[in-house]
């Protein structure tokens, strides 16, 4: 049987699996279809929504020049900027914004345009004050500028068939008010959020309510000073509103506005979880230690990484299978001081984090951009044992040279009664390289025979073989 005997319903079952296959790569890739013959043109053309025909227009040309040679359909406008023979890229963009400012507004479904230029900004800001009837998709950054915010009459201050919005270095303190309004909304990500557009927590927390089906959320501040009053919040609800369908947060910013968030909100069903705090001195973070607490995914983690690098300090969770996937749960604060780093680590993570009583496995590490001549010698060991004070019920512990020196010098000080109270279920000491075995075993003679006075021994053994052994 040849394809021209296959029924027209078989026919669009098969190019609806080709464009699908194509589309994040090429939005026309349909053109091909219509290309093949006038029945394949045929059958194409009268399936629009079957096959989710968009036109992508990149700017190339004027706009209606563009579409004139093609049947009416939703529009994506993408701002792939290159440079062909007949157009530089000042015209691309020109072509693209004036795209925006024409009568065929009413037909762009889909918004993706990167790195908008400060001489443009104004009439990019301009030309969306009306409504885009159409709109599922947004994205828009710009290129390195402070711009004035946007005002509440952007996208005519409604947008009810938005499902993704994503804003990057764009102030738009009022969008709580345009959310109200896209309560279809799947992704909110909003990158790069400068002090200009600062929206407190309670009036972001009210503006999310109308998500229900909201699947990603986003929250990135530029910088510490987008940090809430105290005396201007109002107390957090005695009930948290559900979120029964957000699977992924991510957040970076001042604990404060997290906690104040959190304190709002509950997602049951949430199985990736990155945040980044800035550097504070006193972290008080009970909200987020409940929402771990009650997110069902999380308990199955039992192996957990700190990455230590000369910026930030990160401590990742991992499922017992070993597969990362899209199952995360990661904690990042940026600061530069190591002992500061620790510190901070520490406070987060107390012994009231959900998760340090069935932790099994963890890996201390310096990034492979810290060499371990620049870890610092002044650290104190009460500060190292201070992170591993909560890992309770930790069975194996994996070093890296960097940590290595200063973890096993922290441990050669206990003996006696301390020696078991530290990492009471320590069993294995793993560290990298052979030569290492017999460095630690030496430095830390005093903890490994308090340990095994006690009756609870502590092995050292190498790293890399005990990978070869796993494989």
């Amino acid at each position: 049987m040849s394809i021209d005997m296959l029924p027209d319903d078989v026919l669009v079952e098969i190019f609806n699996f080709y464009i699908q296959f194509y589309f994040r790569r090429h939005r026309n890739a349909w053109h091909t279809l219509v290309h093949v013959c006038w029945r394949w043109r045929s059958i194409v053309f009268a399936s629009p929504r079957r096959l989710n025909l968009r036109l992508e227009y990149c700017g190339h040309l004027p706009m209606l020049q563009a579409l004139d040679a093609w049947p009416i359909l939703p529009v994506t406008l993408s701002s792939s900027f290159t440079e062909p023979f007949h157009v530089t890229l000042d015209q691309q963009r020109d072509n693209m914004v004036a795209a925006l400012e024409s009568e065929y507004h009413n037909r762009i479904c889909e918004i993706y345009i990167d790195d908008i230029t400060n001489s443009r900004w104004d009439r990019f800001a301009a030309a969306m004050q009306k409504p885009f009837p159409e709109l599922t998709h947004l994205h828009v950054s710009i290129f390195r500028s402070v711009v004035p915010v946007l005002p509440d009459s952007f996208l005519g201050g409604s947008a009810p068939r938005l499902r993704e919005l994503s804003l990057r270095m764009i102030p738009f303190p009022s969008i709580p008010k345009l959310l109200l309004s896209a309560n279809g909304l799947v992704t909110l990500s909003l990158w790069d959020i400068p002090h200009s557009g600062y929206m407190s927590p309670d009036v972001m927390a009210t503006a999310l309510k109308a998500m229900t089906k909201l699947e990603s959320l986003h929250l990135q501040f530029l910088s510490p000073r987008s940090r809430p009053d105290p005396a201007s919040q109002p107390l957090p609800p005695s009930t948290r509103f559900v979120f029964p369908a957000l699977t992924k947060l991510i957040f970076e910013g001042v604990h404060e506005y997290l906690e104040d968030l959190l304190s709002r909100i509950n997602a049951p069903l949430l199985y990736n979880l990155r945040i980044i705090f800035f550097m504070d001195l006193d972290f008080d973070v009970p909200q987020y230690h409940w929402l771990v607490g009650h997110a069902k995914v999380f308990k199955a983690f039992d192996h957990a990484e700190v990455l230590i690098s000369d910026n930030s300090i990160k401590l990742s969770f991992y499922p017992k299978t070993g597969v990362v996937d899209h199952h995360r749960l990661e904690l990042q604060i940026n600061c530069e001081e190591l002992d500061w780093q620790l510190s901070s680590l520490a406070q987060v993570c107390s012994s009231s984090f959900p998760l340090f009583s069935t932790l099994e496995e963890l890996e201390l590490r310096n990034h492979k951009s810290l060499s371990t001549s620049q870890w610092k010698d002044d650290i104190e060991n009460a500060q190292w044992l201070e992170l591993l004070d909560p890992f309770t019920a930790l069975k194996n512990l994996y070093l890296t040279p960097g940590a290595e020196q200063h973890v096993c010098g922290a441990l050669k000080e206990l003996s006696g009664e301390r020696a078991t109270e530290v990492l009471p279920a320590l069993r294995n000491l793993f560290v990298d390289g052979f030569e290492s075995v017999k460095r630690v075993q030496e430095a830390i003679r005093p903890f490994i025979a308090a340990r095994q006075l006690s009756g609870h021994p502590v092995t050292i053994d190498h790293w890399q073989s005990v990978r070869k052994r796993k494989r």
